[in-house]
């Protein structure tokens, strides 16, 4: 079902979908199973709940939740009531949690416990006076939550969603920066549907198929590329809270799962376990890998290993609505390993010639290394109440500096050599040292911090922080460790320490990260 006009904003779409598919299931979690009928009730009574809450047109309000059917009704709650979705990553902690829901303005926050962490108990003790606290709703008691809402009328629920138009904002998305704070993206209901109407066109996605969505919600490739694009096309939803070869195994087997997106960890993990033989992974169909390098061998491997027919690699970031290149089916398997594709239709994509901050220009020839540029609808219209990130981010002419170096080749396929200034990918996850390196000054023996990216064999690269300690302390490696596992989220804590009597510099003072980087090699 591709974008077009109809589509006003993602409540909408659901709408649309429950009059397409009616009693097809649209979502399966755990036991539970909704159609795509009881799925547009279950949004209505959600809308009724949060209009109940308090949450009017244009507010912002923040989710913590992992994974969940729960998580996709207060997110369609939260629009379908003309709020603006704020994700919110499960795996900050709550001083990370609080500069978002801040910065944002959030009025209300809807969260979730998950591994031990009790969001809104630990935000009560940290920063009480958070003014999203003063109207809060906890998923464990999701049927109390909708009680509230039984005084909102159907017809003011049928109002607020056919208010809502493709120009509207649906979410505000939280991205770190080289800056090391968290700048908020701001998109809309019509690019995240016309970007995904098109992926899970391209991709085949049809009525008959299952997706079990691994990558979290919080990121738009578990939200948008996920259940948005998999609801739109018939799709069933299977949502997965915690990663788990083995059990994600006995879900693919049992329920037949043909769509299965996610970074190269995850296949990895399902081909090295020892019980796969024994599954029955024929149904799996579709799949897309990105984040990190994706070695050709691994491509072979989910072919012949796990059953795809269909192995697709992407190139997106937060603020391109996390969509800018894919590569097409009947693509050589050297091409989805060596590049993310091609630009997405009525998308233009740019690699600059130059290292000025003019994007104009014909761009660097094929072959040649630039700064990649990307104008079109995906582009978001700017950073949330921060006109001069905005600014420095988009030209007058639309082009977005995506920070990462990129090539073309003579098929205009993308190649990117070089991420987003210092940023490294952990498993998925994209990690900024900028902001690792502020949340290390925090500890009260570190006087300085530097962070690179490091290769790991399993999650792809970890991060590696050198460290200038206090004169006349001592600390340890597991010591630092232990400290950041308890003051930053798991992707963030360095797996490495190196301790040093002060950082290289240049003259301007800036950590050369290269020299450090060989130091880490030669294990100075």
């Amino acid at each position: 079902m591709r974008y077009d006009d109809t589509f006003l904003s993602i409540p909408h779409a659901i709408r649309i979908a429950s009059r397409s598919f009616g009693d097809d299931t649209a979502l399966i979690d755990g036991s539970r199973r909704w159609s795509f009928r009881e799925l547009e009730q279950q949004m209505a009574e959600a809308v009724k709940a949060t209009v109940a809450l308090g949450v009017e047109p244009g507010d912002r309000v923040g989710l913590c939740a992992p994974n969940s059917a729960e998580w996709i009704f207060a997110a369609l709650g939260i629009q379908g009531a003309g709020g603006v979705l704020v994700p919110l990553n499960t795996r900050f902690k709550a001083a990370e949690i609080s500069y978002i829901l801040q910065k944002s303005g959030a009025k209300s926050l809807i969260a979730s416990p998950f591994l031990g962490n009790d969001y809104i108990a630990e935000l009560r003790k940290t920063d009480p006076g958070l003014p999203a606290l003063r109207k809060t709703a906890s998923i464990p008691s999701w049927p109390e939550f909708l009680l509230g809402g039984r005084g909102v009328s159907t017809s003011l629920v049928h109002d607020l969603i056919d208010r809502l138009t493709p120009d509207d904002v649906s979410d505000v998305m939280f991205t770190s920066g080289t800056t090391g704070h968290p700048k908020g993206v701001v998109l809309t209901h019509g690019q995240s549907l016309r970007a995904y109407g098109w992926m899970a066109e391209e991709y085949t996605f049809a009525r008959s198929d299952s997706f079990l969505i691994i990558p979290p919600f919080f990121h738009c490739f578990g939200y948008k590329a996920g259940w948005l694009a998999s609801l739109m096309h018939g799709v069933t939803v299977i949502p997965m809270p915690v990663f788990d070869a083995g059990r994600a195994l006995d879900i693919i087997a049992r329920e037949k799962v043909s769509i299965l997106l996610g970074p190269p960890t995850i296949f990895q993990d399902l081909i090295r376990h020892p019980d796969r033989p024994s599954y029955d992974l024929s149904s799996l169909r579709v799949s897309m890998t990105g984040g990190t390098t994706i070695p050709e061998s691994l491509i072979r491997a989910m072919k012949s290993e796990l059953s795809f027919d269909i192995v697709m690699s992407a190139y997106g970031l937060t603020e391109s609505t996390a969509l800018v290149t894919t590569t097409r089916i009947g693509d050589s398997e050297e091409t989805v390993a060596r590049t993310t594709g091609r630009v997405i239709p009525d998308v233009e994509i740019r690699i600059a010639d130059d290292e000025s901050s003019d994007a104009g220009g014909k761009g660097a020839p094929p072959g040649q290394d630039g700064e990649v540029l990307v104008r079109g609808y995906n582009v978001t219209r700017g950073y949330w109440e921060d006109p001069e990130a905005t600014a420095a981010a988009i030209d007058p002419e639309g082009w977005l500096r995506t920070g990462d170096i990129g090539r073309l080749d003579e098929d205009r396929n993308l190649s990117i050599v070089d991420r987003k200034k210092d940023m490294y990918i952990v498993g998925g996850f994209n990690a900024y040292p900028a902001e690792i390196e502020k949340l290390l000054l925090g500890h009260e023996l570190i006087e300085q911090a530097a962070v690179i990216g490091i290769p790991d064999d399993r999650l792809g690269e970890v991060g590696c922080a050198f460290v200038v300690v206090k004169p006349g302390h001592h600390v340890t490696e597991k010591d630092i460790v232990e400290w950041a596992r308890e003051n930053m989220a798991n992707f963030k804590v360095p797996r490495h320490v190196r301790f040093s009597g002060q950082l290289p510099r240049n003259a301007s003072q800036k950590v050369l990260k290269d020299e450090l980087r060989a130091r880490f090699v030669s294990g100075d």
